[in-house]
């Protein structure tokens, strides 16, 4: 290459024109348009031109020349219209030389000036030609239609990027705090950004957002949402991150007219049993609205006879409609300290299938007759219609146990229930519950209750005794149904007298997984040769199922498969793994929450083991494991008791820091 040749090279994404000066061992030293001299290799030139510029004018005229130069190319490149070349030369796909490309594009002869202005045009413009330098090749429809919706989504990230930062700085300032019309998509690049970090489908986007507008990373954007009032204080993030919906559609409901009827409404069905005249009562919490259980007891000669009925949802809601189908997506009701998540709609589950006081109500019963020592001497299942007389609390329970005659017996009864499951290995863990809670001014309230008061130990016993005889049932019917089994323990901690508070929270961790099947096996931690749930239709899904299965025993409607039964075990298999997450979370959370204003405050604590430099204990009160650094000064042993302050609690971060008292 001759010294005075033009050239052109790309340097950031620009064409530069430059005069070579001398070339060397495949290399040029170049003055460029910008008066600056460059070494460059030779095989990385965009285009050589065929004039020469004469070197002894000096550099001054050089690069005026060469300014000269790139006007007259770019002029040459704006009478060039691509996309009416690209309608020409797409049908025929195939490389075409720069040459020919300037013949297309320009009449007459053609100077390296036509073959720059070509080169130009291509390079500033890759929607319609694939371009490699001294050839250009078309591309197809379906790539133009690719790249034009490309370069608009590019163009509309910008814009919103922008505007995004334009307005957050605004908000910040205090100018307003409302979110306009048109910023809604950007409040939902925020919010998905925030709930899915770097798996966001706009992480990018999000990101320069924020960081352009000046908003801490970490803490700023989920305050810059509670500002403008996109979320609260106490979001629960969690439900979003899992897409858990809080109602229902219109479209859900609407499927379903017949669910609004009034419940005087219901229908009548001559083959159920008449047991309207059975004194019968709820337990349940104090905001329960759902009902779905109930008991009547009477003594017998030696014994007891009891009805243990449910509520029978699967008269109203049939297979497969609309709601059906949402019902097995959520698989179960989600109870929270600050919301109730329903498996179905509240016409059914306060209404028209709520064992509420003082109404007719269709269910399924399971009646024993049992001996003094709570042996089942017989049992029946069928439908019914009921009444329930009391609707108690656990704690109305718990303190009219001792006056009502009717509790009492059924108190009694569960006792001896409880004791003869616990002769036959069942594996009791007996630890606190802690009800957490709060009301709508947000307080919190958290309350360490017995697990097995009188009213819970009445309530569970007779659930489960419910539950073993509808298994029972299926099994001698030789029937399918989704049956609940445990293996042993893979190690017992508590002895015979129930163990220490220690011994019982350690011994969770050493429990079999409980197994869901379409046959029936045992249920070691119950002490049952078989084992299902039946009792709760209004609140989880496998127990609706169960409930349908039976109605099918007693002739109402069509069996399930086995089939059926291990496509419906699979599916609830990933929704009630997000069920159980979320409550663990959300529970932690309030109880984090409340310990903020505890900061400063003694409690008691319970060392579980030691890990290296800390130890995990646990804090009785509210029944949450927490670390705490070791201190040389004194060794501690699992089971020990000791005192701890609360020294930092954020419920936002789930952060809990504790140390020696």
């Amino acid at each position: 290459m001759q010294p005075g040749t033009v050239v052109e090279f790309i340097d950031r994404k620009n064409i530069i024109s430059a005069v070579v000066l001398e070339q060397k061992y495949h290399k040029v030293r170049m003055l460029t348009m910008h008066n600056r001299e460059i070494s460059h290799a030779e095989k990385r030139l965009a285009h050589v031109s065929d004039g020469h510029l004469d070197l002894s004018v000096g550099r001054t005229h050089l690069v005026e020349r060469l300014h000269s130069i790139t006007a007259k190319r770019k002029q040459l490149q704006n009478q060039i219209d691509l996309k009416e070349l690209w309608q020409v030369l797409h049908t025929e796909p195939a490389w075409i030389d720069v040459q020919t490309m300037a013949e297309f594009c320009f009449d007459g002869g053609i100077s390296s000036d036509h073959m720059s202005a070509v080169m130009r045009a291509v390079f500033e413009d890759r929607l319609y030609f694939k371009f490699d330098t001294y050839r250009f090749f078309p591309n197809s429809p379906e790539k133009v239609a690719q790249i034009t919706a490309q370069v608009e989504e590019e163009a509309k990230k910008t814009r919103i990027i922008n505007e995004g930062t334009h307005w957050i700085r605004q908000t910040i300032e205090g100018k307003h705090n409302y979110i306009p019309s048109d910023k809604e998509e950007i409040v939902e690049i925020l919010k998905s950004f925030h709930l899915f970090g770097n798996e966001s489908p706009h992480y990018k986007t999000a990101k320069e957002i924020i960081s352009d507008s000046g908003l801490d990373p970490t803490k700023g954007l989920f305050h810059f949402l509670v500002q403008i009032r996109v979320w609260d204080e106490d979001e629960n993030l969690t439900l979003h991150r899992l897409d858990i919906p809080r109602s229902f559609s219109p479209g859900i409901l609407e499927a379903s007219p017949e669910f609004f009827l009034d419940s005087a409404k219901k229908p009548s069905d001559s083959n159920r049993k008449d047991l309207t005249h059975l004194s019968t009562l709820t337990i349940d919490g104090q905001s329960t609205l759902d009902f779905d259980d109930a008991i009547s007891i009477q003594p017998c000669d030696d014994g007891y006879r009891l009805w243990i009925h449910i509520t029978d949802v699967g008269h109203f809601l049939k297979r497969n409609t609309p709601i059906d189908k949402e019902a097995l997506g959520r698989a179960s009701s989600i109870y929270l300290p600050d919301m109730r998540i329903s498996m179905l709609p509240a016409a059914l589950t306060e209404n028209l299938c709520s064992l509420k006081e003082g109404e007719n109500h269709l269910a399924i019963t399971i009646t024993a007759d049992l001996d003094s020592s709570a042996n089942v001497i017989r049992h029946e299942i069928f439908p019914s219609v009921i009444r329930v007389d009391q609707q108690l609390t656990y704690y109305d329970a718990n303190q009219a146990v001792s006056e009502d005659s009717e509790l009492a017996l059924i108190y009694e009864l569960a006792q001896k229930l409880n004791s003869e499951r616990l002769n036959s290995d069942a594996l009791q863990i007996d630890l606190p519950d802690i009800n957490v809670w709060t009301n709508g001014s947000g307080e919190i309230s958290v309350v360490r209750m017995n697990r097995y008061s009188p009213s819970r130990l009445i309530v569970s016993e007779c659930m489960i005794l419910a539950n073993w005889l509808t298994a029972r049932f299926f099994r001698d019917h030789g029937q399918p149904a989704i049956f609940r089994s445990q293996l042993p323990p893979r190690q017992y901690l508590i002895d015979n007298d129930g163990g220490t508070l220690y011994q019982n929270w350690m011994q969770r961790r050493f429990l079999s997984r409980a197994k869901l099947g379409t046959e029936a096996e045992h249920h070691a931690g119950l002490g049952l040769d078989a084992y299902l749930t039946a009792t709760s239709p209004l609140r989880k899904y496998i127990d609706l199922v169960t409930q349908r299965q039976l109605r099918s025993l007693l002739g109402m409607e069509d069996l399930y498969s086995e089939e059926e039964l291990a496509f419906i075990i699979q599916a609830i298999k990933e929704p009630m793994r997000h069920i159980t997450f979320l409550q663990q979370e959300r529970r932690r959370y309030w109880i984090l929450k409340y310990l903020q204003h505890l900061v400063g405050t003694k409690q008691e604590a319970l060392v579980l083991e030691k890990r290296r430099q800390r130890y995990v204990v646990l804090l009785t009160d509210y029944m949450l494991e927490s670390s705490l650094p070791a201190n040389n000064s004194k060794e501690l042993e699992p089971a020990d008791m000791i005192t701890v302050k609360i020294e930092q609690a954020n419920a936002r971060s789930d952060t809990l820091a504790i140390s020696m008292a």
